[in-house]
């Protein structure tokens, strides 16, 4: 992946973390406090595991012993946390170089299991994780009949780009 390609992506990573809060904020009905509940423990494990391959990426200590934490975070206390963290990775991706994301980082998973990555893989881990997650929590929207925001590349390429909408 190009440096260019990873901006764009933790970009709509950003864009589409802040569309997917809102739209479980928006949900105040405690008939749906049990799924809103695991909309947010869900939003909370991609954000632990942002954290433990960021700390991956720096070579600091991250204190998880698991991916998720015991207790269920306030919705607003975690999207300001998520979002600390997705500027963190924009800013990481826009001045990674080539021979840095090439570079092999050995740490240890939560189970205590060893591993070896890229930095490029373990963005690209970020991403897809987060991705998929997102997909669930989509999910967990649609049983609450709440419209789950479009998370595609696509999409925010448009918005953020408007005339790609005009045939060329």
């Amino acid at each position: 992946m190009t440096q260019k390609i990873l901006s764009t992506l933790f970009a709509q990573k950003s864009w589409t973390n802040r569309e997917l809060f809102d739209a479980v904020a928006s949900v105040t009905d405690e008939d749906h406090a049990a799924a809103r509940e695991t909309a947010t423990r869900t939003l909370n494990h991609i954000y632990i595991v942002d954290q433990i391959f960021r700390a991956h990426l720096t070579g600091e200590k991250h204190g998880y012993t698991a991916t998720n934490t015991p207790e269920t975070p306030d919705l607003g206390e975690l999207h300001f946390a998520v979002a600390e963290t997705d500027g963190w990775f924009e800013k990481y991706v826009a001045t990674v170089s080539d021979a840095t994301l090439a570079e092999k980082i050995s740490f240890q998973f939560t189970d205590g299991d060893s591993g070896t990555m890229t930095r490029e893989e373990m963005l690209f881990h970020v991403l897809s994780h987060g991705s998929y997650h997102r997909g669930n929590v989509g999910q967990v929207l649609k049983g609450m009949s709440v419209a789950p925001p479009r998370d595609l590349l696509t999409k925010f390429l448009h918005v953020q780009e408007p005339a790609r909408r005009q045939l060329g």
